[in-house]
Protein backbone atom coordinates (compact mmCIF):
# COMPACT_ATOMS: atom_id res chain seq x y z
CA UNK A 1 0.00 0.00 0.00
CA UNK A 2 1.16 3.42 -1.42
CA UNK A 3 0.05 6.45 1.05
CA UNK A 4 0.60 9.50 -0.46
CA UNK A 5 1.95 12.26 1.43
CA UNK A 6 1.46 16.00 0.76
CA UNK A 7 4.26 18.30 0.94
CA UNK A 8 3.87 21.64 3.27
CA UNK A 9 3.60 23.62 -0.14
CA UNK A 10 0.96 21.24 -1.61
CA UNK A 11 -1.35 21.31 1.58
CA UNK A 12 -1.02 25.30 1.56
CA UNK A 13 -1.85 25.13 -2.25
CA UNK A 14 -5.28 22.92 -1.66
CA UNK A 15 -6.24 25.05 1.28
CA UNK A 16 -5.53 28.04 -0.31
CA UNK A 17 -7.92 26.53 -3.51
CA UNK A 18 -10.40 25.55 -0.71
CA UNK A 19 -10.51 28.76 0.65
CA UNK A 20 -11.76 30.36 -2.97
CA UNK A 21 -14.09 27.37 -3.74
CA UNK A 22 -15.61 28.50 -0.43
CA UNK A 23 -15.57 32.06 -0.80
CA UNK A 24 -16.27 31.96 -4.63
CA UNK A 25 -19.50 29.92 -3.20
CA UNK A 26 -20.39 32.29 -0.61
CA UNK A 27 -20.66 34.89 -3.15
CA UNK A 28 -22.81 32.99 -5.41
CA UNK A 29 -24.86 32.36 -2.25
CA UNK A 30 -24.72 36.26 -1.86
CA UNK A 31 -25.55 36.39 -5.75
CA UNK A 32 -28.40 34.60 -5.34
CA UNK A 33 -29.93 35.97 -2.18
CA UNK A 34 -29.78 39.55 -4.14
CA UNK A 35 -30.88 38.33 -6.93
CA UNK A 36 -34.41 37.42 -5.11
CA UNK A 37 -34.36 40.25 -3.42
CA UNK A 38 -34.44 42.26 -6.66
CA UNK A 39 -36.98 40.26 -8.44
CA UNK A 40 -38.97 40.42 -5.11
CA UNK A 41 -39.08 44.28 -4.85
CA UNK A 42 -39.62 44.22 -8.51
CA UNK A 43 -42.48 41.65 -8.03
CA UNK A 44 -43.91 44.41 -5.50
CA UNK A 45 -43.35 47.53 -6.98
CA UNK A 46 -45.08 46.26 -10.36
CA UNK A 47 -48.05 45.04 -7.72
CA UNK A 48 -48.12 48.39 -6.58
CA UNK A 49 -48.29 50.59 -9.98
CA UNK A 50 -51.21 48.26 -10.71
CA UNK A 51 -52.90 49.12 -7.71
CA UNK A 52 -52.27 52.53 -7.45
CA UNK A 53 -53.64 52.40 -11.22
CA UNK A 54 -57.01 50.75 -10.39
CA UNK A 55 -57.05 53.49 -7.49
CA UNK A 56 -56.93 56.50 -9.91
CA UNK A 57 -58.96 54.73 -12.15
CA UNK A 58 -61.63 54.36 -9.93
CA UNK A 59 -61.71 57.69 -8.27
CA UNK A 60 -62.18 59.12 -11.43
CA UNK A 61 -65.22 56.41 -12.09
CA UNK A 62 -66.88 57.60 -8.50
CA UNK A 63 -66.28 61.65 -9.67
CA UNK A 64 -67.65 60.47 -13.03
CA UNK A 65 -70.60 59.23 -11.01
CA UNK A 66 -71.59 62.47 -9.11
CA UNK A 67 -71.11 64.66 -12.24
CA UNK A 68 -73.86 62.61 -13.42
CA UNK A 69 -76.02 61.86 -10.46
CA UNK A 70 -75.65 65.57 -10.03
CA UNK A 71 -77.15 65.45 -13.62
CA UNK A 72 -79.76 62.89 -13.01
CA UNK A 73 -82.76 65.84 -11.94
CA UNK A 74 -81.72 67.45 -15.61
CA UNK A 75 -82.65 64.71 -17.08
CA UNK A 76 -85.71 63.83 -15.02
CA UNK A 77 -86.99 67.64 -16.09
CA UNK A 78 -85.75 66.74 -19.80
CA UNK A 79 -88.02 63.55 -19.54
CA UNK A 80 -90.86 65.70 -17.98
CA UNK A 81 -90.75 68.32 -20.78
CA UNK A 82 -90.80 65.44 -23.36
CA UNK A 83 -94.05 64.08 -21.88
CA UNK A 84 -95.50 67.34 -21.57
CA UNK A 85 -94.95 68.48 -25.08
CA UNK A 86 -95.62 64.82 -26.44
CA UNK A 87 -96.85 64.90 -30.25
CA UNK A 88 -96.43 68.96 -30.56
CA UNK A 89 -93.84 69.99 -33.52
CA UNK A 90 -93.38 73.23 -32.17
CA UNK A 91 -89.72 75.03 -32.58
CA UNK A 92 -89.15 74.75 -28.57
CA UNK A 93 -90.13 71.52 -28.57
CA UNK A 94 -87.62 70.20 -31.35
CA UNK A 95 -84.59 72.83 -30.00
CA UNK A 96 -85.55 70.72 -26.14
CA UNK A 97 -85.52 67.40 -28.00
CA UNK A 98 -82.57 67.71 -30.08
CA UNK A 99 -80.79 69.19 -26.62
CA UNK A 100 -82.10 66.39 -24.46
CA UNK A 101 -80.73 63.92 -27.18
CA UNK A 102 -77.29 65.64 -27.36
CA UNK A 103 -76.91 65.25 -23.21
CA UNK A 104 -78.34 61.22 -23.01
CA UNK A 105 -76.19 60.71 -26.10
CA UNK A 106 -72.62 62.40 -24.82
CA UNK A 107 -73.67 60.49 -21.44
CA UNK A 108 -73.80 57.40 -23.04
CA UNK A 109 -70.34 57.77 -24.99
CA UNK A 110 -68.86 58.18 -21.17
CA UNK A 111 -70.87 54.83 -19.79
CA UNK A 112 -74.22 55.89 -18.96
CA UNK A 113 -77.00 53.69 -19.60
CA UNK A 114 -80.55 54.01 -18.88
CA UNK A 115 -82.65 51.80 -17.44
CA UNK A 116 -86.33 50.64 -17.31
CA UNK A 117 -88.09 49.65 -20.75
CA UNK A 118 -91.67 48.42 -20.99
CA UNK A 119 -92.00 45.24 -22.33
CA UNK A 120 -88.36 44.10 -20.60
CA UNK A 121 -88.39 41.38 -18.16
CA UNK A 122 -88.37 42.65 -14.34
CA UNK A 123 -84.47 42.95 -12.48
CA UNK A 124 -84.81 43.59 -9.16
CA UNK A 125 -81.21 44.54 -9.34
CA UNK A 126 -81.98 47.70 -11.43
CA UNK A 127 -86.07 47.69 -11.31
CA UNK A 128 -87.94 48.98 -8.10
CA UNK A 129 -91.45 47.98 -8.69
CA UNK A 130 -94.06 50.59 -7.33
CA UNK A 131 -96.95 49.10 -8.37
CA UNK A 132 -97.68 45.61 -9.39
CA UNK A 133 -101.16 44.89 -11.95
CA UNK A 134 -102.16 40.97 -12.79
CA UNK A 135 -100.96 39.89 -15.83
CA UNK A 136 -100.77 36.76 -18.31
CA UNK A 137 -98.22 34.37 -17.64
CA UNK A 138 -95.59 33.97 -14.83
CA UNK A 139 -93.01 36.16 -15.78
CA UNK A 140 -93.18 39.36 -14.25
CA UNK A 141 -92.91 43.00 -17.55
CA UNK A 142 -92.51 45.92 -16.74
CA UNK A 143 -95.79 47.87 -18.00
CA UNK A 144 -94.82 51.21 -17.62
CA UNK A 145 -91.92 53.09 -16.66
CA UNK A 146 -92.81 55.98 -13.75
CA UNK A 147 -88.96 57.06 -13.25
CA UNK A 148 -86.33 56.35 -15.43
CA UNK A 149 -83.18 54.76 -13.93
CA UNK A 150 -79.47 54.64 -14.63
CA UNK A 151 -76.19 53.13 -14.79
CA UNK A 152 -72.33 54.52 -14.36
CA UNK A 153 -70.03 51.84 -15.58
CA UNK A 154 -71.54 49.00 -14.36
CA UNK A 155 -72.63 50.65 -11.30
CA UNK A 156 -76.67 51.30 -10.31
CA UNK A 157 -76.79 55.15 -9.75
CA UNK A 158 -80.68 54.48 -9.69
CA UNK A 159 -82.89 51.90 -9.83
CA UNK A 160 -85.93 52.36 -12.57
CA UNK A 161 -89.38 53.15 -10.87
CA UNK A 162 -91.70 50.46 -12.81
CA UNK A 163 -94.91 49.03 -12.49
CA UNK A 164 -94.75 45.13 -13.13
CA UNK A 165 -97.05 42.88 -14.64
CA UNK A 166 -97.53 39.27 -13.62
Amino acid sequence: MTEEFQTPDEAAFDDAALSEVVVQTEAEMQRDEFKALAQQIQADFENYKKRVTRDIDDAASRGGARVVNAVLPVLDAFDLAVAHFGENASDEAKALLQSRQLLLDSLAKEGLERLGVAGEVFDPQIHDAVLHVEGDGDQQVIDDVLRVGYRWKGVVLRPAMVKVKG
